[in-house]
C-alpha cells in the first residue's frame, strides 16, 4: 500500500495538472455514483490526510479516493490516449476544459461528498506530519494511550499517526534501536515521532530521496531492514529477519528487524 508521502506526491501532481481547470465531462464507473455529473465544476485543489485523497471542486463538493494497494491517478495530455488494456479498470474519468483527461484506475474507494462533510471520512485519523495542522504532541498522546501495545502496531495505527506505512514504521524502529514488539511504555515516544515525521517529510519534499532511508539510492541499499529478509544488516552484518503478515489482523503486518541492532526490551 502506498505510504503517506507517495499519496502526498500524487496530490501535488493532480494540483499541478488539474488545479484551476473546469470539468467539461465526467464518467463514474462505480454503481453508487454512476449518474453523478461534475461538468461545470472547477477543480480547486487536492488535499491529503494520511493515505486519503480529497479533490475539492467548486460548489462545495469533494471527490474522495483512496489508492490502497492498486489504485492510481493518471492525467493525460490532450493528444494522449489511455491504453486499451487499462479501460476496464477505469473507475473515474474527468475531461478538463484544456483537453486533459484524468483517470482513476483500479481505485478501490471512490465517493462524492459535501466538502463540509469531509470529517466523516477522515475525522478518525490521527495527526499527519505532511499537513499544516501537524500536532506531534497529540500523536504522542494517542500512541501512549495503550502502554502495552507493541510499538510497531501503534505506529501503523492511522488513528495515532496518519500516513505511516510498513516501510517507515520498520525503518523507524531500526533507527531508534527498538525491537518491533517493544511495549509503547518503554519507547521514547517524542523522539520516535520526531524521527518518523522528519523522514516522511524528507521523502515527500525530495523526489530523488523518495522512500530512501539509508541515504543510498543503490539497489538493495535503500532501506536498513524493510524488504531485506535473509540478507545481512547494513550496519552490523547480522541476518535480517521477517515475520509474515497475519491476514485480517491489523496488529500483525509484515515486520522486518535486525536481532542485534534491535534487541528485545520487556517491561518488568
Amino acid at each position: 500500500m502506498p505510504e503517506g508521502d507517495s499519496v502526498w506526491r500524487v496530490a501535488r501532481r493532480l494540483d499541478a495538472r488539474l488545479g484551476g481547470r473546469t470539468v467539461v465531462r465526467s464518467d463514474f464507473r462505480v454503481p453508487r455514483f454512476a449518474t453523478a455529473d461534475l461538468s461545470g465544476r472547477q477543480v480547486l485543489g487536492t488535499d491529503t490526510h494520511g493515505k486519503h485523497l480529497l479533490t475539492r471542486l467548486s460548489g462545495g463538493l469533494t471527490l474522495h479516493t483512496h489508492l490502497r494497494m492498486d489504485g492510481s491517478w493518471t492525467v493525460l495530455a490532450p493528444d494522449k490516449r489511455l491504453p486499451r488494456r487499462v479501460h476496464p479498470h477505469v473507475r473515474v474519468q474527468l475531461v478538463l476544459d484544456d483537453g486533459q483527461q484524468a483517470f482513476a484506475v483500479k481505485m478501490p474507494l471512490v465517493e462524492l461528498l459535501k466538502t463540509s462533510d469531509e470529517h466523516s471520512v477522515v475525522g478518525h485519523l490521527g495527526p499527519d506530519p505532511l499537513r499544516a495542522d501537524w500536532d506531534a504532541e497529540e500523536a504522542v498522546r494517542r500512541l501512549a494511550s495503550v502502554p502495552d501495545r507493541p510499538v510497531v502496531a501503534a505506529l501503523l495505527d492511522q488513528r495515532c499517526i496518519a500516513g505511516l506505512g510498513n516501510l517507515w514504521v520498520n525503518e523507524t524502529c531500526f533507527l531508534r534501536g527498538y525491537d518491533p514488539w517493544t511495549p509503547v511504555s518503554l519507547v521514547d515516544l517524542p523522539a520516535t515521532v520526531d524521527l518518523a515525521a522528519r523522514m516522511l517529510r524528507h521523502s515527500a519534499d525530495h523526489p530523488e530521496a523518495a522512500m530512501v532511508t539509508t541515504g543510498s539510492t543503490r539497489r538493495g541499499e535503500q532501506h536498513w531492514v524493510a524488504g531485506r529478509a535473509g540478507r545481512p544488516c547494513l550496519r552490523c552484518g547480522t541476518t535480517v529477519r521477517v515475520v509474515a503478515e497475519v491476514p485480517g489482523d491489523p496488529e500483525r503486518r509484515r515486520t522486518w528487524w535486525c536481532p542485534s541492532c534491535q534487541p528485545p526490551r520487556r517491561s518488568g
